[in-house]
């Protein structure tokens, strides 16, 4: 929820008050930048409506714009909590090595150079594997919150001019992903040897790493519990 701002989060809970007739609190996996996407968000609520979930998918639709849609619901337990409860996030990011994405990417892939050297991006991204401080490549958070997270999977996979980042963690701080992509764009430019992307990590400080990448190309894809 932001004040005075339409959200994904605001219209979601209008659409279940809408549909249940009673004022619904909604509660994400994650939360996402403005102009970042999500596949695979998961939403975890209560409602006293006697609505079947099964019948949540084919009734919700009609209270939402387009551009937000459910595609599974199900029943939890009391102690369910979407965002709490989840034990690991993976985000993707696309990038198209050209001037024009085709319409299938339009709006959420970031066109760039086809210049742009995949391998040396490849093997850098392993120096990200473990647990360490990514103040490096957050942004806006305060002092005394822990930068640090676990990333228990991160790659580059390459399908022509389309090239794909996907990184699976605990958890992400404001904007990491979105950091670390900048630098590593860096890297697949020549503008940053691979040492020197292993040493912004390392710094811990967010003047050290590189820029944001913008945020269309990013996507929360799933979560897992």
């Amino acid at each position: 929820m932001q004040p005075g701002q339409v959200t994904v989060q605001s219209t979601l809970e209008a659409a279940l008050g809408a549909l249940f007739g009673h004022a619904v609190h909604a509660i994400a996996a994650g939360r996402t930048d403005a102009g970042v996407h999500a596949d695979g968000q998961v939403v975890s609520f209560e409602t006293s409506s006697s609505i079947p979930t099964d019948g949540l998918v084919r009734a919700l639709p009609q209270w939402l714009p387009t551009d937000i849609w459910p595609i599974e619901a199900s029943d939890v337990d009391a102690a369910f909590d979407a965002r709490r409860s989840a034990a690991r996030r993976w985000y993707r990011y696309a990038v198209w090595r050209g001037p024009t994405p085709p319409a299938t990417w339009q709006g959420r892939a970031l066109a760039v150079d086809s210049a742009l050297d995949i391998a040396p991006m490849r093997r850098v991204v392993r120096s990200l594997l473990g647990r360490h401080d990514f103040a490096s490549f957050a942004s806006d958070l305060p002092a005394e919150r822990s930068t640090t997270r676990t990333v228990f999977a991160a790659d580059w996979l390459a399908l022509g001019p389309l090239a794909l980042f996907e990184i699976c963690a605990d958890a992400f701080v404001k904007h990491m992903v979105r950091g670390i992509v900048g630098s590593l764009l860096w890297v697949g430019s020549g503008h940053w040897t691979p040492d020197a992307f292993r040493a912004a990590l390392a710094a811990r400080d967010r003047r050290a790493g590189g820029p944001n990448a913008p945020p269309l190309g990013l996507t929360l894809a799933r979560i897992e519990y």
